[in-house]
C-alpha cells in the first residue's frame, strides 16, 4: 500500500491490524520509507564469490499509454538504460552487487544462479527495492539477446564455479521490446483465438510467446499476457520502431498493446 500521508497511512494500519483486511497475513505491517525516482532492473550471474554483470534494463508495467492504468506483468522493456551511465552503474557495483555476494559468502549461502535487483535511481543514488533469484519478464527479451557469450557456456561456469575465468561480451546495440496482450487484460479477458502474421520476423527481430498454444496448424491465445517483439538496432529510436512495425503486423481478436 503506497500512502500519501501519516493520516493515510494510520487508517490503512488500522484496517490490516483492527480489521484483518489482509487476514493472518497482515497480522504483521512493514512500514518502509517512500522512494520517488526512476525505476530499473540489474542482473548478475553469480557462481557464489565470482559474478558477471549482465546488461541493465528498464520494463514498464502500466496497461495504459503515457504510464497510466493498472499494472501488469509488463507491457514492454528496453536495454540499455539510457540514464544508467558508467559512473551510476559503478555505484551499483560497489554499493551493492559487490556487498552482496559478499553477503552470500559471509552467511555460508551457497548461492548459484542469476540474481536480480530491482533498483531506483534518486538523484545520482542507487537504492534497493527488491531482489528476485530469477531473471525478470519482459526484461529477459532485450537482456538475453544482447549477451553474445553462449549462454550455457556461462551457466555451466557458474555451476562450476568458474566465473572469474569469463569474459561477458555485450552487443553494444539497443534491444527493445514490445508486449501483445489480450484485450480485458489484466482483468478478465477471453481466450482461443487465432494469431496471424507470425511469419514475418527479420534479421535482427524476433518473436517470444508466453499466453500462446498450437491448436492443430493454428497458433491461439492462451493467456492474459500473449507475445512480444524483440529488435536490436544502433539507437534506441530505431529499436522500439522495428518492433512496433512487426507487432503491428501480428493480429488476433482483442490485440491491445502500447504504441507509445
Amino acid at each position: 500500500i503506497i500512502c500519501q500521508n501519516y493520516v493515510e497511512a494510520f487508517a490503512e494500519f488500522e484496517l490490516m491490524i483492527q480489521r484483518s483486511k489482509f487476514g493472518d497475513a497482515g497480522k504483521r505491517v512493514v512500514v518502509e520509507e517512500f522512494l520517488s525516482g526512476i525505476e530499473l532492473s540489474v542482473f548478475v550471474l553469480t557462481d557464489g564469490k565470482n559474478y558477471v554483470l549482465l546488461p541493465e534494463a528498464k520494463d514498464y508495467k502500466r496497461i495504459g499509454e503515457g504510464d497510466t492504468g493498472l499494472n501488469t506483468g509488463g507491457m514492454g522493456a528496453i536495454s540499455p538504460v539510457p540514464f544508467a551511465n558508467d559512473e551510476f552503474m559503478q555505484k551499483v557495483k560497489t554499493k551493492i552487487i559487490e556487498p552482496t555476494i559478499s553477503g552470500f559468502q559471509k552467511d555460508e549461502f551457497d548461492y548459484k544462479g542469476f540474481v536480480f535487483i530491482g533498483l531506483i535511481k534518486i538523484g545520482d543514488e542507487p537504492f534497493v527495492i527488491e531482489y528476485n533469484c530469477r531473471m525478470g519478464d519482459p526484461e529477459t527479451e532485450v537482456v538475453i539477446p544482447r549477451i553474445k557469450n553462449d549462454l550455457v557456456e556461462l551457466l555451466q561456469a557458474t555451476a562450476e564455479q568458474k566465473l572469474d575465468k569469463v569474459q561477458i561480451e555485450i552487443d553494444p546495440r539497443f534491444a527493445a521490446t514490445i508486449v501483445a496482450v489480450s484485450g480485458g487484460y489484466p482483468n478478465e479477458y477471453q481466450t482461443g483465438f487465432a494469431i496471424s502474421g507470425l511469419s514475418l520476423a527479420e534479421e535482427d527481430t524476433m518473436i517470444f510467446y508466453a499466453g500462446a498454444k498450437k491448436d492443430g496448424n493454428k497458433v491461439v491465445t492462451s493467456g492474459g499476457r500473449v507475445l512480444c517483439t524483440t529488435s536490436l538496432a544502433d539507437d534506441l529510436t530505431e529499436a522500439l520502431e522495428r518492433s512496433r512495425e512487426l507487432i503491428e503486423v501480428i493480429n488476433f481478436d482483442g490485440n491491445c498493446l502500447r504504441k507509445d
